[in-house]
C-alpha cells in the first residue's frame, strides 16, 4: 500500500493525536500550517500505520497530508517535546497506553470509521500447542484482563521495566492468578515461546503471561517482531503463543491470511481503541475539522 511519509525521527500510540496552541512567532499561521500538514507515525508495517494511511486516503481533506515513519519511542518523544512547549503536533495513538494518564487527551471523531472502533486483543496459539503443553495451554486460555490492568503494568514499567512491573502485577493479583492456574499441574521447565510485537501494550501482556508461566514451572521466552512476522511465526509453529493480535480491524489482513493455520482462543482484553486523538484543550472535535493542504 502506498504510504505517504517524510523522514525518520531519531528521538525517543491505532489513531492520530493533535496538540497545538498559539505560536507567538507566527500567530497568523493556521494549526495545519504549523504542523506542515504532517502526521507523526510509528513503525512501518504496523496495523496502526496501515489504518492511518487509509484515513489519509478516506478523508479528502487529508489526501495531501504527510505520514511519517518513526518508532513508538521516537513518536512519544516528539509528543512530549511539543506538549511541554504547547506546540502543535499530530501523532498516531492508541489505548490502553500510559500516555492517556500523562497527557490530557481525547479522541477525534472518525465519521468514516477509517481507524475502526472499539477493538479486542486476542490470544492465538500454534496448532498442536494444546496437545504438547496441555497445562500451559489451560493457563494461556484462561488469561483475560481489563484495560486498567494493562495500563497499570505499562505505567509501572516507565519507572522500572516490564519484567519488574509484570511481576508486581502478578503478586498484587494473586487471587486472579489462582483462578487461572486452578487444577493445573506444575510444569517441569518446558520451554514456551511467546511471540509479541514491539509496543508497550504487548510488552505488558507478554511479560505478565511469562511471569505466570514461570511461576508455574515453565520456561518462557518473549520474542518481539512486526505483526506480519508474529502471525507467520504462530502459523508455521516457530512460536507457541501470542497475546498481540488486535481485532477485528487493526490486524485484519494478517489474521485473514493465516487464520486457517493457528488456533484463536478469543479475547484476552476488550476495549482497546485506535483513533484520531487531541489534547482536551484543543478546540477541535473531528478529523473533518482539519483543513486540506492548499
Amino acid at each position: 500500500m502506498y504510504l505517504k511519509k517524510i523522514g525518520l525521527f531519531s528521538v525517543a500510540v491505532t489513531g492520530l493525536l493533535l496538540a497545538g496552541c498559539n505560536n507567538q512567532e507566527d500567530s497568523s499561521a493556521t494549526i495545519e500550517e504549523k504542523l506542515n500538514y504532517t502526521i507523526n507515525g510509528i513503525e512501518p508495517g504496523s496495523g496502526t500505520m496501515e489504518l492511518a494511511n487509509n484515513a489519509l486516503q478516506d478523508y479528502e481533506n487529508l489526501n495531501d497530508w504527510n505520514l511519517t515513519e518513526s518508532s513508538t519511542a521516537g513518536m512519544l518523544g516528539e509528543l512530549d517535546k511539543a506538549y511541554k512547549n504547547e506546540e502543535p503536533i499530530i501523532i498516531t495513538g492508541w489505548n490502553p497506553h500510559w500516555m492517556f494518564a500523562k497527557y490530557d487527551l481525547k479522541y477525534l471523531e472518525d465519521p468514516k470509521k477509517s481507524l475502526g472502533e472499539i477493538e479486542n486483543i486476542n490470544t492465538i496459539v500454534r496448532k498442536g500447542f494444546k496437545e504438547d503443553f496441555p497445562n500451559a495451554y489451560t493457563i494461556v486460555d484462561r488469561f483475560y484482563w481489563e484495560p486498567e490492568d494493562m495500563e497499570t503494568v505499562m505505567t509501572d514499567a516507565q519507572n522500572s521495566d516490564f519484567k519488574v512491573a509484570a511481576n508486581k502485577w502478578v503478586e498484587e493479583n494473586s487471587e486472579t492468578i489462582a483462578e487461572w492456574t486452578s487444577g493445573v499441574e506444575k510444569g517441569n521447565g518446558e520451554e514456551i515461546s511467546i511471540i509479541s510485537t514491539p509496543w508497550d501494550t504487548e510488552d505488558a501482556s507478554s511479560h505478565v503471561i511469562e511471569a505466570i508461566l514461570e511461576q508455574h514451572g515453565f520456561e518462557a521466552e518473549i520474542t518481539p517482531v512486526d505483526p506480519a512476522i508474529m502471525f507467520q511465526a504462530i502459523s508455521t509453529g516457530n512460536g507457541d503463543i501470542s497475546l498481540a493480535p488486535w481485532l477485528p480491524i487493526t490486524h485484519e489482513s494478517f489474521y485473514e491470511k493465516h487464520k486457517d493455520d493457528f488456533i484463536d482462543l478469543g479475547e484476552n482484553l476488550k476495549g482497546a481503541r485506535l483513533g484520531f486523538v487531541v489534547p482536551t484543550y484543543m478546540d477541535i472535535d473531528s478529523i473533518e475539522d482539519l483543513a486540506a493542504k492548499e
